[in-house]
């Protein structure tokens, strides 16, 4: 069978490339088409000849309503582009990960053509723009969902979905790969990978790094900012400027630099979940432009914005939101974190809660299983 994917940015890349790793096991003559990046394309090549990456994720990635704004032009473009290449390739079904800005308009297109829809990873609509639920019912043939507490809601809604496990637990990399990492205690610091996330997580952090230098009992602490595979050192250089004798940028080893850390300080987002699951005590901020946090403060309907803290219902781990995340509160959190043996080892236990409740490996391929089933009906 034909499958058209769709990701558009670095956690659609890495589950994505999981999911196709599962196709092909389960359908030895599947032949697949995408919008991803790396990840993918590497597990493409491995399998089939010719150019399946249409458009790299990194070309087009943004975040916020602000930013979104800012290039309207070029995601219209990159609309149209795809609308026209599904069209021209006719695949059985046109897989969707996450990405609902993008998404959602391929759905819609995709239905309306003929073509069958399935949507994995759902859009966090028990979060914000619930209104989506309908686009959902009326342009999507079958949801994948990934967390336990969308089982509820989903039923609720009337929506049908499939759920096996979630597929974080088979990308997390257990390698012991410490080649390039620093031999002293050191902190880890995930900027996300957007340029407007490392605008604004970047200044906290190296002032941050300074601030814990300065304390007694921490002159020597070094910290590894995990790259992202879609940026380049020049991303993080400007702002590290010349604190580079003890703040490391490493690219591609985000799981090994989580694992062999004291501590992490991470930008909201699918990294915390993976810090969760490594077992790295940590602290997530988060920080956007004025007009994006304002609008957000309207939508956003979670209580957390930690995927962790949601799957538990409760605070595993701290929070620092907008105003709150400054280097001063960071420094006070991780000190609480390294020096505070009963409030790390809660913090620990409650990961081993939220793995539990994840459920074991191997949800990709059984998606992926899923997904030919439904095709085969």
């Amino acid at each position: 069978m034909k499958y058209y994917i769709i990701a558009g940015e670095a956690s659609g890349d890495l589950h994505g490339s999981n999911l196709m790793k599962g196709l092909y096991k389960k359908d030895p003559s599947a032949d697949i088409r995408f919008w991803g990046g790396s990840l993918m394309n590497g597990v493409y090549r491995e399998n089939q000849s010719g150019e399946g990456l249409v458009r790299d994720y990194k070309d087009g990635a943004v975040m916020g309503f602000t930013e979104v704004l800012a290039k309207a032009r070029q995601l219209l473009g990159n609309v149209n582009m795809c609308k026209e290449d599904i069209l021209r390739w006719s695949p059985d079904v046109v897989i969707l990960i996450d990405y609902p800005g993008f998404n959602f308009k391929i759905a819609e297109f995709a239905h309306n053509k003929g073509f069958k829809v399935f949507y994995y990873i759902a859009p966090k609509v028990w979060a914000s723009r619930e209104s989506r639920i309908e686009k959902i019912r009326k342009f999507v043939d079958k949801l994948f969902i990934v967390f336990p507490f969308e089982i509820p809601y989903f039923e609720k809604k009337g929506i049908d979905f499939i759920y096996k496990g979630n597929p974080l637990i088979d990308a997390i990399d257990d390698t012991e790969d410490t080649e390039g990492l620093p031999q002293e205690p050191y902190i880890a610091l995930l900027a996300g990978s957007r340029k407007p996330e490392i605008g604004t997580m970047m200044p906290v952090f190296v002032e941050f790094a300074d601030r814990l230098r300065a304390t007694p009992g921490y002159g020597n602490m070094k910290f590894v900012l995990a790259g992202a595979p879609s940026r380049s050192i020049e991303d993080y250089s400007s702002y590290i400027g010349n604190r580079k004798d003890y703040i490391k940028v490493i690219f591609g080893k985000t799981h090994s630099i989580l694992k062999h850390s004291q501590a992490a300080v991470i930008n909201s987002g699918t990294a915390s979940l993976e810090a969760a699951l490594i077992g790295t005590p940590q602290v997530v901020g988060y920080a956007g432009s004025e007009m994006t946090f304002m609008i957000a403060k309207q939508i956003i309907k979670v209580t957390y914005i930690s995927l962790g803290n949601l799957i538990l219902g409760k605070h595993a781990f701290r929070e620092l939101l907008q105003y709150y995340f400054t280097p001063e509160n960071v420094l006070t959190e991780i000190r609480r974190i390294l020096e505070d043996k009963e409030y790390r080892d809660g913090m620990i236990a409650d990961y081993a809660e939220i793995k539990a409740r994840l459920g074991g490996s191997g949800a990709s391929e059984a998606v992926a299983g899923a997904m030919i089933e439904e095709l085969s009906r």
